[in-house]
């Protein structure tokens, strides 16, 4: 390569958990740059996991589900010889946690109900307890991989 490598950002805490992941997550869910409703529809969101469940912390529900939706490996299209193969292939980390936070949003959004925080509540607090769309898509994701693992020879 001739250029260097960019350096990565550094993302701040939200001022409510004093967690990066939350401000990661809230940038992703940003649109036009709308940060603060963003971080409303998130922290009303937190607000109603909690009035559902007052048992669990909402924090710590965002977290599970994010670790149950967040896939281990996934498929990639290659070229070999005249025929595409989808060969599976392990996330890194970082990639793993943003396909994660991107999926819930995504399912987040398509979910039926009145308002981005009581969709996003509902999401999370399916997806924490390992049902609901984006849990499904892993699934979907780890079983394609699965079914392609005959092709893993063509890693690069």
């Amino acid at each position: 390569m001739r250029k260097r490598k960019p350096k990565k950002r550094i993302i701040q805490p939200d001022p409510r958990f004093g967690d990066p992941m939350v401000t990661q997550f809230v940038n992703n869910m940003m649109f036009s740059g709308k940060k603060s409703a963003s971080f409303a529809i998130f922290y009303d969101a937190m607000d109603k996991i909690k009035e559902r469940s007052p048992e669990e912390d909402p924090h710590e529900v965002w977290k599970k589900a994010l670790n149950n939706v967040m896939p281990q490996v996934e498929v990639r299209s290659k070229r070999v010889g005249g025929a595409t193969f989808q060969i599976p292939m392990e996330i890194r980390q970082e990639r793993r946690l943003s396909v994660g936070m991107k999926w819930v949003i995504k399912y987040s959004r398509a979910r039926s109900g009145k308002g981005m925080a009581e969709k996003l509540a509902s999401e999370l607090l399916a997806a924490s307890k390992g049902e609901g769309a984006a849990v499904k898509k892993k699934e979907d994701t780890h079983r394609m991989a699965e079914s392609n693992r005959a092709f893993a020879h063509f890693r690069v």
